[in-house]
């Protein structure tokens, strides 16, 4: 397998992380990612003009990409960033959209945000309906824990009609909206359809709805890899700089011990995060996505953990980033299913 990413994915990855170092950097990430709306609406626009989320869809459905290394290749420098932005919540919308063959165009040039309403209370992380009805053209039900909710212009909601699991499109302002910041930054919301209008884009969408599951789950593995490389280069920089007994505290031979400990488990997140990506769209697409997630968040709350031990007290506070990529790397485990869950669901693969 070849490793290396092609020359335009290795462009956008390029462009993509100079705009996030000269719009997103820590500072102004703090300012935006936990006040609302927990995002930077110019740095929105930013992507959607460097044409990142024509890289979810294939030349076919209007995009350049929509292989599952056009996704690494965007969230892995999202997450060293600790950007904000309701990226994951639009390509998901998106790949709904492009299957659904309905017009993509406002979302591809990010004049029309989009959200994902599959999570209720009691039903998380499928991509069964739950207790959501469609019925007589109008969507009655509750979704909790919307990624991007909170600024959509339209919901994709998963709701019960005719005993499958359609997809329907419905207009964010036929819903009751409740917008919130999760505790890493960003937002999500909880959203109530009370008898609100929508329109059938997939009546059978179960199969759809699992396919875009499993890219946003690819895309948080992705996003987690690269948060640990930022994590990973915090640390090591401070055991340089952090001195104990008269020398740097990187000299200890226990400390370097657990930091290569740290580096070859990342290592080990991202192969299998490549070869989730290189099974997407195959028949092992539900099985390696479903492992990457496990293994990387299993991973991810780790180098969380150590990091910050290793660090002490500095590593707690506001100021200092590492407390923040811990924030988001727990988080990323738990978004769209945890580890526990991912092997669960591997145990009923076998």
């Amino acid at each position: 397998m070849n490793f290396e990413m092609s020359d335009d994915r290795r462009m956008l990855a390029d462009s993509l992380g100079r705009l996030l170092d000269d719009a997103c950097g820590f500072e102004h990430r703090t300012k935006v990612a936990y006040e609302a709306p927990w995002h930077d609406p110019a740095m929105w626009s930013g992507l959607a003009e460097l044409g990142l989320f024509h890289a979810f869809l294939s030349e076919d459905q209007g995009g350049f990409g929509g292989a599952g290394f056009d996704i690494t290749c965007v969230f892995e420098p999202l997450g060293r960033a600790l950007c904000p932005e309701p990226v994951l919540a639009q390509m998901m919308g998106l790949t709904l959209l492009a299957t659904a063959g309905a017009e993509t165009g406002p979302a591809l040039d990010g004049t029309e945000r989009l959200a994902l309403a599959v999570d209720e209370p009691d039903a998380p992380w499928e991509p069964e309906a739950g207790s959501t009805e469609f019925r007589g053209g109008k969507v009655t039900g509750r979704k909790s824990v919307v990624y991007g909710g909170h600024v959509a212009d339209r919901f994709l909601v998963a709701a019960l009609a005719d005993g499958k699991t359609a997809l329907v499109s419905v207009a964010a302002g036929d819903a009751s909206v409740t917008p919130y910041g999760m505790i890493d930054g960003g937002g999500a919301s909880e959203v109530v359809f009370e008898e609100a209008p929508g329109e059938v884009l997939i009546a059978d969408a179960g199969a759809a709805i699992a396919d875009a599951l499993d890219r946003g789950r690819l895309a948080l593995a992705a996003e987690a890899v690269g948060a640990m490389d930022a994590a990973l280069a915090l640390f090591t920089d401070y055991l340089k700089t952090r001195k104990q007994f008269g020398r740097p505290i990187g000299t200890f031979q226990a400390l370097q011990h657990r930091a290569v400990d740290l580096a070859i488990e990342t290592e080990q997140a991202r192969s299998i995060v490549i070869r989730a990506a290189a099974a997407m769209g195959t028949e092992a697409q539900g099985k390696a996505v479903a492992q990457a997630k496990a293994l990387t968040g299993k991973i991810a709350r780790l180098v969380a953990e150590e990091t910050i031990q290793m660090q002490g007290g500095v590593a707690m506070t506001w100021e200092y980033p590492s407390s923040h990529y811990a924030k988001r790397l727990t988080m990323i485990d738990h978004q769209l299913g945890d580890a526990m869950f991912h092997t669960e669901r591997l145990a009923k693969m076998v």
